[in-house]
């Protein structure tokens, strides 16, 4: 079943969260881009929650952000 994304700002670590669902320890992590972590499924590999390093940093020294993963979006049922 899909999940909704849910986005979350750590303001003192400044770290965005894109979640699509609650982290937990068994998943592995990777890092996919400058300073742009994944928190993968153990058994899938999908990817499961983005952790966006030094946010507010990248938003002010540019006007695009983009993420090195692909993303199949859809309305999310009612």
């Amino acid at each position: 079943m899909a999940e909704k994304l849910t986005f979350r700002y750590d303001k003192i670590g400044d770290i965005l969260y894109i979640d699509k669902c609650q982290p937990y320890p068994e998943q592995e992590s990777e890092e996919i881009g400058d300073e742009i972590v994944a928190r993968l499924n153990p058994d899938s590999g999908d990817i499961e929650n983005l952790e966006i390093l030094f946010f507010s940093k990248r938003l002010l020294s540019t006007d695009l952000l983009e993420l090195p993963v692909i993303a199949n979006l859809r309305l999310a049922a009612s």
